[in-house]
């Protein structure tokens, strides 16, 4: 449970929020404000439809097992303070704060595009992670169903993908990745953090709670299909003595692999992350941030490939082995999943393009 000595700055306070307010972005010198400031009622969620001028991102870092990735939604309802996509927003000219969970768009057009993408002469079949900046299960999917279309795409075309979630929602799509999952063309990494409610109230105050979360794995891991748990991120101090706990609850829950990512907090997650603690924790603020930056050579973060996920130093020595024996003890891979096979890979319009071609059989 939090910290009681949180005196008169509880105010700031929320209800069903993470940031506790809507700080500048990096690229905005005008401040957004909602309701005249934030003591009044929370801001109401807004999710406004754009037009995709593309859908597959692409990366070349050697700390991500994946290339391609698609992301349904910009903005991410489930609030948690300590999510490395909220500077994102001031690319929209918004805050990463409350901005970033209440100011939310969905790509109206993802699986057009997607279908343009596919079929270009030029494309070549790797696997697309969901999931990876924002994620594709959080409420709004509900009712606009983006990440839905997006599958339905995929799996027309027997389309390698990988999902990323800490949504329930996930299951409603069990009758898609199960199919997918009998030719190993999918697989779901489900996050979680904590098993004390509190703390997650806290921290993620709109995500599915963690019994959701393992029910969820027990589903996806009897329909056939892999899936992994996901501890991120570790926070020294706060959620790190839950590793062991958390494993064996995944592993019984179904899971297959594990994986872990340290905090991070570039840009502007520092601060808001840094508010958070000392709001919501003041009696272990201070401890919690010193192993952080114990884990980063005396810095708030350290970008640097190869450190950003894991950390240096101590801390991150131990945790590491921690993770290391507890995977070897309950029977668990700690790694992700191997690579989705990209042979049965169809272009859309490919089967039709061959009749209009040669005429009908």
């Amino acid at each position: 449970m939090p910290d009681t000595n949180t005196d008169t700055r509880q105010s700031r306070v929320l209800k069903g929020r993470g940031a506790l307010g809507n700080p500048d972005n990096r690229y905005q010198p005008t401040r957004v404000a909602w309701d005249d400031g934030i003591e009044g009622p929370t801001p109401v969620t807004e999710c406004r439809p754009v037009e995709a001028r593309s859908i597959i991102s692409r990366n070349k870092s050697p700390d991500i097992p994946f290339t391609q990735s698609i992301n349904p939604y910009q903005g991410c309802e489930h609030g948690c303070i300590y999510c490395y996509a909220r500077p994102t927003h001031a690319y929209l000219d918004m805050s990463p704060g409350l901005d970033f969970e209440t100011r939310l768009t969905y790509k109206a057009n993802a699986a057009t595009q997607l279908e343009r993408e596919l079929a270009r002469p030029g494309y070549r079949c790797a696997s697309i992670t969901l999931g990876a900046n924002t994620d594709p299960y959080q409420p709004v999917e509900k009712t606009h169903r983006i990440t839905r279309d997006v599958l339905l795409v995929l799996q027309r075309c027997r389309h390698p993908v990988s999902i990323i979630t800490k949504g329930a929602l996930v299951t409603r799509d069990i009758d898609i990745l199960a199919e997918m999952a009998a030719d190993n063309l999918c697989s779901v990494a489900v996050s979680i953090t904590s098993l004390n409610a509190g703390l997650k109230r806290l921290m993620e105050p709109r995500a599915a709670s963690h019994q959701a979360r393992l029910a969820a794995m027990e589903s996806l891991s009897a329909a056939g299909i892999p899936v992994t748990l996901l501890f991120a991120p570790v926070i020294p101090a706060l959620n790190d003595s839950e590793m062991e706990n958390i494993l064996e609850q995944a592993r019984n829950a179904g899971a297959q692999h594990a994986a872990y990512i340290m905090l991070r907090l570039p840009l502007e997650i520092r601060d808001l992350f840094f508010a958070w603690l000392r709001q919501h924790y003041p009696l272990r603020a201070e401890h919690v941030i010193s192993v952080l930056r114990q884990s980063r050579g005396g810095a708030d973060n350290d970008s640097r490939f190869g450190h950003r996920m894991r950390g240096t130093g101590t801390f991150a020595d131990v945790l590491s082995q921690r993770f290391r024996v507890c995977c070897r003890r309950l029977g668990l891979q700690a790694r992700a999943p191997e690579s989705n096979r990209t042979d049965l890979f169809t272009p859309p319009g490919c089967a039709t393009h061959q009749i209009e071609l040669f005429g009908p059989p």
